[in-house]
């Protein structure tokens, strides 16, 4: 199983996957510069929720590791611009927020530099560990809600490669194939950067996970013909009534199995959940560049240059949708789910 990244304790450095480049390559990056964690959340070298929020904090504990300022209020005014900084690389995920508050938190419980920097490392290291330790316990839950032989479909990354390790939405997927169970996934091939062919697709297949490639425009006619159990996506933010962000395109599954009887599952672990919205009216949609649309990444056009572009990095999916949301407590039906945050 991929392990998407990792602290070098003898380099004092985050190393991750860089999976702007995959499938074509596997390339590792080293990262212990701000403007480096920046631009790897942002481009998307770094990307999933939970894999943002954990990379976010052993970066940030990378970079505290080289501030030079001595005195602890210095210390610490420079280490909350630099969280500051980091937070600002992409608005939607609540693991990237929910990571830097508590990195922030604990360099304030120490009264010394280096006993902040020692606060800072153990916390970090909490939230590598509490990751792996969620994403196990969904995909425990989540293995029992896909039967002998079935076929799951999925919708952008949130396998081993969104996480430090294991996944959230893959998880149960990989629970199932640990405990011997015929299962397929049809992976939705994810526009415009096609996380879900590149890299869903990839980590599956190295897996020996039965895995079909579809276009997004295609999973509709799959459950129309009854070849579709039951969906399992993740998510980056989850409102206090359910509503939950997801990539775009995530609406359109919840709703054509809304129409066709089909279980729609959301893998929600706690760092989601933003108590502060009460709907997901409220959840902040990144926007991205319209080249992402216009051209492929061998940079061919596949637009006309003065066309206009939409291109949000998420939409949002009602709790009226959710048959159920997979957390490391347990699953929750639609109206269970304040039992839950």
């Amino acid at each position: 199983m991929l392990r998407t990244l990792y602290f070098d304790t003898n380099t004092g450095e985050l190393v991750i996957i860089d999976q702007t480049r995959l499938p074509g390559e596997l390339v590792y990056k080293r990262i212990s510069a701000p403007r480096d964690l920046f631009e790897s959340i942002k481009t998307l070298a770094l990307r999933g929720a939970p894999a943002i929020g954990v990379g976010a904090a052993l970066g940030l504990y990378a970079c505290a590791l080289r501030i030079e300022d001595v005195t602890p209020q210095g210390f610490e005014y420079s280490f909350e611009k630099l969280c500051a900084f980091i937070a600002s690389s992409r608005p939607t995920a609540r693991d990237l927020f929910y990571a830097c508050d508590r990195m922030i938190s604990a360099a304030r419980r120490g009264v010394s530099v280096s006993e902040k920097i020692k606060l800072l490392r153990a916390e970090a290291f909490a939230l590598e560990a509490e990751n792996i330790s969620v994403c196990h316990a969904i995909g425990e839950y989540g293995e029992k809600l896909i039967p002998e032989n079935a076929t799951v479909l999925t919708h952008c990354n949130a396998g081993s490669l969104c996480a430090v390790e294991y996944g959230t939405a893959l998880a149960p997927i990989y629970e199932a194939a640990a405990r011997k169970k015929n299962v397929r996934v049809v992976s939705d091939e994810t526009r415009p950067l096609l996380q879900g062919a590149r890299l869903t697709c990839y980590e599956l297949c190295a897996a020996g996970i039965d895995t079909t490639l579809i276009c997004d425009n295609m999973a509709a006619g799959l459950m129309a013909a009854g070849k579709i159990d039951l969906a399992i996506v993740g998510c980056d933010r989850v409102a206090s009534n359910g509503d939950f962000a997801n990539k775009t395109g995530t609406l359109s599954v919840a709703v054509n199995c809304a129409y066709f009887g089909i279980p729609f599952y959301v893998a929600a672990p706690s760092s989601t959940i933003d108590k502060s919205i009460p709907d997901g009216s409220h959840i902040t949609i990144e926007h991205r560049a319209a080249e992402e649309v216009t051209e492929n990444f061998y940079s061919h056009r596949m637009a006309p240059l003065d066309v206009k572009v939409y291109n949000p990095a998420f939409d949002v999916t009602p709790a009226s949708l959710v048959t159920g949301y997979i957390t490391e407590k347990g699953v929750f039906k639609n109206t269970e789910i304040s039992e839950f945050i």
